[in-house]
């Protein structure tokens, strides 16, 4: 159970807390959370919201969560950041990749507190950084959508063309053409992570293309709601969104941080925390494909779910050569597997990609 906290100061702020005792003991371990866009009902900021409300139900009046929603990347950021610092909070967590440079600013001068940039990839002594394998699920997703397609043309909607999106972009690309070698994939980059409206407008020009599959890496649900208005089908991310789109949701690829904030929270308790780098996915249960709609056949979602096991296994990586990208160029050779780092800095599309990552 949650209440306000009437001392919250900063606009727009959320504060929760579970019922605390506060006549003995000590006080409870205080997080922030800053969140990049409104707490709605599905999407990037709701997964991370219920990460929060999970890590409460799991240390009690142990910890003391606050969370501050729909904040830009940018100036806005660092002023959050920094006013939770001051307010006290030991822990904070800054879950959007603009939030990356900000929380390194406001670290520097607050050494006794730890961050925790989700999908940055800079630390700091009091700096960690966290993030998942998407692609992984964006892959598991190409296939379901390569069986699904009759057009063998599918639409991405996406934010920005930085490393994390363009790698779920050649997973699915690369996941549908494993199953269907016609398949191509049309991606249109909005330049923001949140604005309903233009999603849909991308959407809605896409479907007028021939699309008659479509993904999408941005943090509302208007893409799938637009499938389901035309009739075409969509893959949910970051939640299931089957409630906006019962017919069109082809599969969801969910990413789930509970048990990580609960682990790096229980950390800091004891006195253990370290500025590590976590990058996990299938295997680490961050990342997960399922939620199949009704117009998926069993067989197909036998397949995908075949798949995941591998890939939680060990046995399959998405991007093992032969891998080629857009302009001709090989970028693995057949039965060779990209490293870590190859991945992280990825800066192309894959064959198959109508489309251009600005460099």
């Amino acid at each position: 159970m949650f209440k306000n906290l009437a001392a919250c100061a900063i606009a727009g702020l959320l504060c929760f807390s579970p019922l605390i005792s506060r006549a003995q003991g000590t006080p409870p371990l205080k997080i922030g959370f800053v969140h990049v866009a409104p707490v709605t009902e599905a999407g990037w900021v709701r997964q991370h919201e219920d990460g929060r409300k999970a890590l409460d139900a799991a240390l009690g009046a142990k910890v003391q969560t606050t969370a501050v929603e729909n904040v830009p990347e940018g100036p806005d950021a660092e002023r959050v950041i920094r006013d939770l610092a001051l307010q006290g909070h030991k822990l904070i967590f800054t879950p959007s990749f603009g939030y990356m440079e900000p929380t390194l600013r406001v670290a520097r001068d607050f050494p006794d507190v730890k961050f925790e940039s989700i999908t940055g990839y800079k630390t700091a002594p009091n700096v960690a950084t966290a993030n998942a394998r998407y692609y992984e699920g964006r892959y598991l997703a190409g296939i379901a959508a390569g069986r699904m397609t009759r057009t063998h043309l599918a639409g991405y909607v996406a934010g920005f063309p930085i490393p994390e999106v363009l790698q779920g972009i050649n997973a699915f690309t690369l996941g549908m053409r494993s199953v269907n070698p016609q398949a191509q994939v049309k991606v249109v980059f909005l330049g923001e992570w949140f604005n309903p409206a233009r999603e849909r407008d991308a959407a809605m020009t896409l479907f007028n293309q021939e699309v008659d599959v479509i993904s999408f890496h941005t943090a509302s649900t208007a893409v799938m709601t637009a499938a389901q208005e035309r009739g075409r089908m969509a893959v949910a991310y970051h939640s299931d969104m089957r409630r906006f789109a019962p017919d069109a949701q082809i599969a969801a690829v969910t990413h789930h941080w509970g048990d990580y904030y609960t682990r790096r929270a229980r950390e800091v308790l004891a006195g253990t925390w370290k500025p590590a780098q976590v990058w996990g996915g299938v295997r680490e249960g961050m990342v997960r494909v399922g939620d199949f709609g009704p117009k998926v056949p069993a067989a197909v979602q036998g397949e995908v779910l075949a798949r995941q096991n591998e890939i939680a296994a060990g046995r399959l990586h998405p991007f093992t050569g032969p891998i080629v990208d857009n302009e001709g160029r090989t970028v693995a050779a057949a039965g060779v597997r990209l490293g870590d780092e190859q991945i992280l800095q990825m800066n192309y599309l894959v064959a198959g990609v109508q489309g251009k990552a600005a460099k």
